[in-house]
């Protein structure tokens, strides 16, 4: 399943980036999940990932994990392909 992911980092390490990119990394492979991209953004967020997550399990404990390492927050929301939605149009029309 693949994920978009809207970042803010922390101030302690907003000047970290390679340690940040280093943790962030290893337990995303930990969790077995893929990074497809990385964009840093000006405005509200900091980032936006696209990711390919093994289940919502594991993006969920990215998450927790991400928080409590004091790297930032995160949000993520599912996000599905134009097949997905263009069955879901048919199942929400019948």
């Amino acid at each position: 399943m693949k994920y978009v992911l809207l970042g803010n980092l922390s101030p302690e390490w907003a000047g970290k980036h390679s340690e940040r990119i280093g943790k962030a990394k290893a337990k995303l492979d930990n969790l077995g999940i893929k990074v497809e991209s990385i964009h840093y953004t000006q405005g509200y967020y900091d980032f936006v990932d696209i990711v390919d997550a093994p289940n919502q399990g594991a993006m969920l404990a990215f998450s927790v994990w991400y928080a409590s390492q004091g790297l930032g927050r995160i949000q993520s929301m599912p996000a599905f392909d134009g097949k997905t939605f263009e069955a879901a149009i048919k199942d929400a029309a019948s």
